[in-house]
């Protein structure tokens, strides 16, 4: 397969063109993870309202009912349910690791094994989380193993 890639003025409408013999699940696949970068979610930080992008989100934890969204840096809240934060984030690389956590998988540098069948996952921002063990095989599934 031969990749392209073109700089074009910042005044200029960014497009991606995919040529391909049919519709592979892969190519599928990969659409899907490109619109669903596009797509957005709102957070809400000393009174300003931010809009994030999944591929900067590393987390989503709710803690007494109240929704975060965890970036590299910053903690926004928010004012959506976990299962509606699943809902956003379906066909991505997002996955439920907890009752309360929803985590990017793209955002794990690594994972160990932990007590009682969990695992524990090191994020790219050096915070862990911990994966239940009844999530461990979508874990395993996303990180490949």
């Amino acid at each position: 397969m031969k990749i392209t890639i073109e700089e074009i003025d910042s005044d200029a409408e960014e497009e991606i063109i995919i040529r391909c013999h049919n519709m592979s699940s892969d190519t599928v696949k990969l659409l899907q993870e490109l619109k669903s970068t596009q797509k957005g979610i709102i957070g809400y930080k000393d009174g300003a309202i931010h809009r994030l992008s999944f591929d900067e989100i590393y987390y989503f934890e709710v803690v007494e009912n109240k929704s975060f969204i965890y970036c590299k840096d910053e903690v926004f809240d928010s004012r959506l349910k976990l299962y509606e934060f699943e809902e956003l984030c379906r066909d991505t690389s997002f996955f439920r690791s907890a009752k309360s956590m929803i985590i990017n998988a793209d955002k794990i540098d690594y994972i160990t094994p932990s007590l009682s069948g969990r695992f524990e996952a090191t994020l790219l921002s050096g915070e862990k989380a911990v994966v239940s063990r009844q999530y461990v095989s979508e874990l395993k599934k996303r990180m490949g193993i």
